[in-house]
């Protein structure tokens, strides 16, 4: 039997993290050698692994990746709501080692994205677009990276700009809606693990499409999925349709 790959969670002491780590133990094919989190030495824990899974902060992530790439080791972004700076730093660490960045790393989500980008093509300009998310009311970005990427697959597929068409709410008079832009709401509440609806509307029906996470576990087992997968794989930026097989 092979080695098991040696990972290194970064973001330890999170929810995130913790189920990593609960659901790492659960594999042979994996060992966890390194937990790091804020204050931790990451240069340390680097020596000790094969690959870093990191769900800690955004503005922690651009040194995260930098140090990976200096080091040659795999890694699985995990973290949302990047600036364009900090995805710039993402790129280039892609350039040098293996790079797994996916806002939503459950296998049912990125089935969504699938359907989503299907049904938008499937059924055409005549329908009105709008994504809905709910999250646990410690959840500090908004909208959420997975909804973000719903709605950007929308605008992709109407040939729109994400930055020019989406809508973050509606407050006072905003006029009658445009056939060019996409809703895009955020509600935040209690211990919600991560809901989201994308909305097909159209004179006399709707479509609806719906992905609903009652455990971290679900997104933990897909890194830990795309940390395997990405071990084999050549330098690049890969995300989670990539690591199974949609694209």
């Amino acid at each position: 039997m092979s080695q098991p790959l040696r990972l290194c969670i970064y973001g330890s002491k999170g929810r995130m993290g913790q189920a990593l780590i609960r659901c790492a133990a659960e594999d042979p094919e994996l060992q966890v050698t390194a937990e790091v989190d804020t204050g931790d030495d990451f240069s340390a824990a680097l020596s000790q692994c094969d690959a870093v899974i990191d769900f800690s902060a955004t503005h922690i992530t651009p040194q995260v990746a930098k140090a990976c790439a200096d080091a040659g080791k795999v890694l699985v972004i995990g973290t949302t709501g990047h600036e364009l700076a900090e995805r710039d730093q993402i790129n280039k660490a892609a350039q040098t080692i293996p790079l797994v960045f996916s806002p939503n790393y459950s296998v049912g989500v990125n089935t969504l994205f699938w359907l989503t980008r299907k049904a938008a093509e499937i059924l055409g300009p005549g329908f009105d677009l709008e994504v809905v998310e709910m999250h646990h009311r410690l959840k500090k970005d908004s909208p959420s990276g997975t909804a973000r990427h719903l709605a950007e697959i929308l605008a992709e597929v109407r040939k729109l700009d994400y930055s020019e068409s989406a809508r973050h709410g509606r407050a006072g008079i905003v006029g009658e809606r445009t056939s060019d832009e996409i809703g895009v709401h955020a509600i935040r509440g209690g211990d919600v693990v991560g809901d989201h609806t994308v909305i097909y509307a159209a004179p006399g029906e709707r479509l609806e499409l719906t992905h609903k996470a009652s455990s971290r576990d679900t997104f933990a087992r897909g890194a830990l999925r795309a940390a395997k997968w990405a071990a084999k794989q050549p330098a690049g930026l890969y995300d989670m349709q990539d690591v199974l097989g949609l694209k």
